[in-house]
């Protein structure tokens, strides 16, 4: 299989390394990089659970190859939570009781962060356009809405 440099930051860390091309970014974090935060569910960009942000905006890294963030930056759930201190989406969805299994949580919580980086105050309407592409099987979605609601009124997120 051909390979290639690829060159990226990973959660702020510089990372280089050598890549076969079909890589996935799921399985570059999870297998290379060691971030199992990131998800595989159904790995065809279905169910949100392995939502990365890649410059800032979500992508499904079960579909989007390694290859591809050559130059630019990958932020993965692993990389929100500075020195142990939660961010505010990642607060309220403990707070919220936004999860229940966890399984699709982390994809929730990054398609959150970007929606208020781009959007500090959404509505529930927005939230929930937003957050479309994002599967849970446990909680019925409304405590997610509250989460990021509360997210929201708390600061969204930190810079």
């Amino acid at each position: 299989m051909p390979e290639l440099d690829v060159s990226t930051t990973v959660n702020g860390r510089p990372v280089e390394m050598r890549l076969p091309t079909r890589l996935t970014l799921a399985d570059f974090v999870r297998d290379r990089l060691g971030l199992t935060g990131t998800k595989v569910s159904c790995g065809m960009q279905v169910c949100g659970a392995c939502t990365v942000l890649v410059d800032g905006d979500p992508v499904s890294a079960c579909s989007y190859l390694a290859c591809d963030v050559d130059g630019r930056e990958v932020l993965t759930v692993e990389g929100l939570a500075d020195g142990g201190e939660l961010t505010p989406v990642q607060r309220a969805f403990v707070d919220c009781s936004a999860l229940q299994c966890g399984f699709c949580t982390p994809g929730f919580v990054m398609a959150a962060t970007a929606l208020l980086r781009d959007e500090p105050h959404p509505t529930e309407e927005q939230i929930a356009h937003h957050l479309d592409g994002n599967l849970c099987r446990c909680t019925g979605y409304l405590p997610i809405v509250e989460a990021v609601l509360k997210a929201s009124r708390a600061g969204g997120i930190d810079e």
